[in-house]
């Protein structure tokens, strides 16, 4: 007998005497199509086993009108939950901190301004910054630039520059001889018509109780008489040398903007012209007051200008170490920055000069603060990324900006007007890992009546604290999470407010119908 296997249901093939016979017959381990699908009906009944969410006919389901409102209701809310989550989702998250400041007590601050000040002259106003641990510079310039202005605030737009003081003003020793009266007493009579007439007029602005106008009269008075002896006024008549008293012209004092006594200036003819906007063009001078300096001076401002002139040569040569062009304008506008530690301190600003006296009655320290701030410049879009992450943040970084101070004509004299300033750091770190630092600070101003020049002072006070505020990132698996709460929440709130409701229903109907329950 021999078999052969071919397929699933194999043919048997034996042989007998007479005949081959063959038979098809099945394997006992192979699985007919049938026997298959049967395979696969109760191993998918095994799974469906396990099902969580098993189904009821729809046939056998009774729909009902308040099943229908609570769904609508459920779905407006879930729609509604769902909107406010994605907004929570979607608006910044930030983490508020109050921390010590960690700075050095090295560190130091920047502190920008622009203040204007429309009766102090730029000749002499100087900035000044003090600390508590001892820190006091005077008249600071490297950093500092000033420009004139009338009462008005208007510029010319040129730069005044300070002239540098690199010594002592020299003056002549004491003597006992008397030279009198050499120099032209001017007053508001004569005192156009006389600048009108001579290619140069010298003049001494001074003021009887001024401690440095006493020291320069014996030497102006005496280069006075040698000026006239050389260049006579009814021969040469080049230079007049004259004398104003500001405690008795007030007004031309004003006029020509006189601020510190003595002030020495030069008018040339032709060259002096006043406008509407109170320019004045002419020089002064800021060299030694003793008689030799002061002749020498004169001498070679003579030596420019023609026997017969009557207007000054354009080709002149000017020695800027001793004469420099005067404000043209009462004002002064200050702008720039000056660094300054964490610690108490001061700024200040005041009219100032080691060979000057000021009439402090005649001071007038009122101000506009165009702008005040410290710490590294904050750009608009700095400034945006501050307010997204704090709307509060940016109120105070600049709290002066645009503030005038002005004293009323009520006032006394010598009024100093002080500003208190608190500082506070904020430090902003977003996601970027970018920090951004902002200086905050609060302002509080008085009026002082001092017994000294009046000033405009910025107290600075450090806060030893700081605030940092962080930004934090929110994950979308808790935006998910949130999500799926929402709508499982909502779900099931709404199907036990359903059973509750068709359940007091059908038990009403029971009622009425007098069935027991």
């Amino acid at each position: 007998m021999k078999l052969f296997l071919i397929n699933a249901c194999d043919n048997v093939t034996y042989t007998k005497p007479d005949r081959v016979i063959s038979r098809r017959i099945a394997r006992p381990d192979v699985l007919l199509p049938g026997q298959i699908n049967l395979a696969i009906m109760v191993s998918a009944a095994k799974i469906k086993s396990i099902d969580f969410f098993r189904k009821t006919p729809r046939d056998l389901t009774e729909a009902s009108l308040s099943g229908a409102g609570i769904s609508i209701l459920a779905a407006i809310s879930m729609i509604f939950l769902f909107g406010m989550e994605l907004h929570s989702y979607l608006t910044t998250s930030t983490t508020t901190a109050i921390i010590i400041d960690k700075s050095s007590i090295e560190d130091t601050v920047r502190v920008d301004f622009n203040i204007s000040f429309p009766f102090l002259s730029c000749e002499f106003a100087s900035v000044d910054v003090s600390d508590v641990l001892g820190t006091n510079r005077l008249n600071i310039t490297k950093t500092i630039r000033k420009y004139p202005i009338n009462r008005h605030f208007h510029s010319n737009g040129r730069e005044f520059h300070t002239v540098p003081v690199t010594n002592t003003v020299k003056h002549d020793e004491k003597v006992d001889e008397t030279y009198g009266e050499g120099s032209v007493t001017l007053n508001s009579r004569n005192f156009d018509k006389i600048t009108h007439e001579h290619p140069l007029v010298v003049v001494n602005f001074f003021a009887p109780w001024c401690h440095w106008s006493n020291l320069l009269n014996p030497a102006w008075e005496k280069t006075a008489k040698v000026m006239r002896q050389r260049y006579s006024p009814e021969y040469d008549g080049r230079i007049i040398v004259g004398s104003v008293d500001c405690t008795k012209e007030t007004d031309l004092c004003k006029k020509h903007h006189i601020q510190g006594y003595p002030s020495i200036r030069i008018y040339r003819k032709g060259s002096d012209t006043h406008g509407n906007n109170g320019n004045h063009i002419h020089e002064t001078y800021y060299g030694d007051r003793d008689t030799d300096s002061l002749v020498l001076k004169l001498d070679s401002l003579v030596s420019s200008v023609g026997l017969n002139s009557v207007k000054h040569s354009t080709s002149r040569t000017v020695d800027h170490t001793r004469v420099r062009p005067a404000p043209p304008q009462e004002g002064c506008r200050i702008e720039g920055f000056v660094w300054v530690k964490k610690v108490p301190g001061n700024l200040i600003i005041s009219a100032a000069s080691g060979s000057h006296s000021f009439d402090a009655s005649q001071m007038n320290m009122s101000h506009v603060v165009s702008t005040l701030s410290f710490g590294s410049t904050i750009t608009a879009m700095m400034m945006s990324d501050m307010k997204r992450l704090g709307p509060y943040l940016g109120e105070g970084h600049n709290r002066l900006n645009g503030q005038t101070y002005m004293s009323s004509s009520e006032d006394r004299a010598n009024v100093t007007i002080e500003h208190y300033l608190q500082v506070v750091k904020t430090e902003v770190l977003g996601l970027s890992q970018k920090l951004i630092e902002n200086y905050e600070y609060t302002a509080h101003t008085s009026l002082i009546h001092a017994h000294s020049i009046p000033a405009a002072k910025f107290h600075l006070e450090f806060s030893p604290m700081q605030v940092l505020i962080t930004e934090n990132a929110k994950p979308f698996s808790h935006f998910i999470t949130n999500l799926c709460a929402i709508i499982g929440g909502v779900f099931t709130v709404a199907g036990i407010l359903d059973s509750v409701l068709y359940n007091t229903y059908k038990l009403t109907k029971k009622v009425e119908l007098g069935k027991n329950y």
